[in-house]
């Protein structure tokens, strides 16, 4: 709703412009599109510019007039080779949703960034990246019981005070109560004050530029180490020619931590499990690499062409679709072998390594 009616149609009833909406989304035909309505800017959302980079070169992406893309979800390791492949001139990419007070927006073309919060007059905006606890959504707190902002280079929780009397910072809130009340945080920036939770860990560079990191409870943790999913997820589908790749954490008994699983869009021919092992290994340090790996005929995606991974978490790493391959890393043999029952089996009972 925030994409669509503030950022996108609801500016161009604002301002008189003409806005072309298809009935549904097509990476195969959208250049062709943007050339035939001569559009000058185009709206992403999600995963769209990952999709457009996927579609084979054609003639039209090179003689659009489009000149600025504006959305949020374009990921850092696609953000230079969409600019560059189909010559757009600046990208506006802004996080925020439709119930948040804490929008932002990166109007400058800083790569990666999805918005900009002053250091210098930290207060003229009211937002705060904030210490939380590791996998939790539990805000950490210093001897006064406020929240300990975080140093530049130091991921946190995104909040914003709430100011009832200014629309542009109030929270309506949810019909759920309970739902409610995990959105709102109180003692953050000074005592007796409150704020609103996004639930989404961001970075922030020595400049203010924020850069997404995480949904909260998405990261996980193995062999000591924090493993970002989103980074993760963009890096592997580098690899996989920009197909949906979505990573997250599984438990395995007996072992501390999660273990990392991918599930990959993959259909019609064969993965080169060997080849994709040593990019892996190029590309990432060991802790980050996924020891399971799930090949299915296409991943969960939300209406908004978001990664679902609810349900992939809850199924874990147990084969149960006979259209679909599960591999698990043998790191002393140094591949990817099939999780049949039996190795399933033999991992539950802490009978193979990991």
């Amino acid at each position: 709703m925030f994409t669509g009616t503030i950022m996108g149609v609801g500016q161009c009833l604002l301002f008189g412009l003409t806005v072309v909406i298809r009935r549904k989304f097509s990476a195969s035909c959208f250049w062709d599109n943007c050339v035939k309505h001569n559009c000058s800017v185009i709206q992403y959302i999600g995963e769209i510019c990952r999709y457009l980079l996927a579609q084979p070169v054609c003639p039209s992406e090179a003689h659009h007039r489009v000149r600025v893309a504006i959305g949020n979800g374009l990921r850092p390791s696609v953000w230079e080779e969409f600019v560059r492949r189909f010559r757009i001139q600046r990208v506006g990419e802004f996080y925020g949703a439709t119930e948040c007070n804490c929008s932002l927006i990166n109007i400058d073309g800083k790569v990666g960034a999805c918005g900009f919060s002053s250091r210098i007059l930290p207060n003229l905006y009211p937002i705060r990246l904030v210490k939380v606890k590791e996998n939790k959504k539990e805000l950490l707190r210093d001897s006064q019981g406020l929240c300990i902002p975080c140093l530049p280079g130091e991921p946190g929780m995104l909040v914003g005070r709430i100011n009832n009397t200014d629309p542009l910072r109030r929270f309506d809130g949810y019909a759920d109560q309970d739902l409610n009340n995990q959105k709102i945080a109180h003692n953050v920036f000074q005592m007796g004050d409150c704020a609103y939770v996004s639930g989404d860990v961001l970075v922030m560079d020595e400049y203010g530029y924020m850069y997404f990191r995480d949904r909260s409870g998405d990261t996980f943790r193995w062999r000591g180490e924090n493993v970002s999913t989103t980074e993760l997820e963009g890096v592997l589908s580098g690899l996989l020619g920009h197909t949906d790749v979505a990573v997250y954490g599984v438990s395995v008994p007996g072992v501390e931590g999660k273990a990392g699983m991918a599930a990959i869009a993959h259909t019609g021919g064969s993965l080169d499990l060997d080849e994709f092992l040593s990019a892996v290994q190029k590309a990432l340090p060991n802790y980050a690499r996924p020891i399971f790996l799930r090949l299915m005929p296409s991943v969960d995606t939300t209406g908004t062409f978001k990664i679902q991974k609810t349900r992939l978490q809850k199924e874990g790493f147990k084969p149960q679709d006979t259209r679909e391959e599960i591999y698990f890393l043998n790191s002393h043999a140094g591949r990817y072998e099939a999780v049949t029952d039996k190795l399933f089996k033999a991992i539950m009972e802490g009978e193979v390594s990991l």
